[in-house]
């Protein structure tokens, strides 16, 4: 089943972080990669230089930066492939932001 795993910021995390048994970044891909639970991941640029699209009776708007007046932001994406949600869980506690940030994991629909 194939899972996408929001990487984002956390403003109300704490100065004092325990970050035990958390493994560096390149670790943890290369270990995921080789896994073949990571199918693809990466970084994006900041939320202020972020651009929403809509369309509204047929007319197209563009408004440059974030989208949601919020101090948590998307900082980058995986796309996962696990057999279930428990493993998909498992592979998300082992990336360092869980430990500082916040990772949501979204199923793909499946047709």
């Amino acid at each position: 089943m194939k899972y996408l795993m929001f990487v984002a910021t956390d403003p109300d995390r704490p100065a004092d972080v325990d970050e035990t048994g958390t493994v560096p970044i390149e670790e943890w891909v290369e270990k995921n990669d080789a896994a073949g639970t990571r199918l693809l991941g990466e970084r994006l640029r900041p939320a202020d230089q972020a651009v929403v699209v809509r369309r509204r009776d047929g007319k197209v708007s563009v408004t440059e930066g974030p989208f949601a007046e919020t101090h948590e932001w998307i900082v980058g994406f995986d796309v996962l492939e696990c057999a279930d949600l428990d493993e998909a869980i498992e592979v998300a506690a082992a990336h360092p932001m869980a430990a500082s940030g916040r990772l949501e994991l979204r199923a793909f629909w499946e047709d």
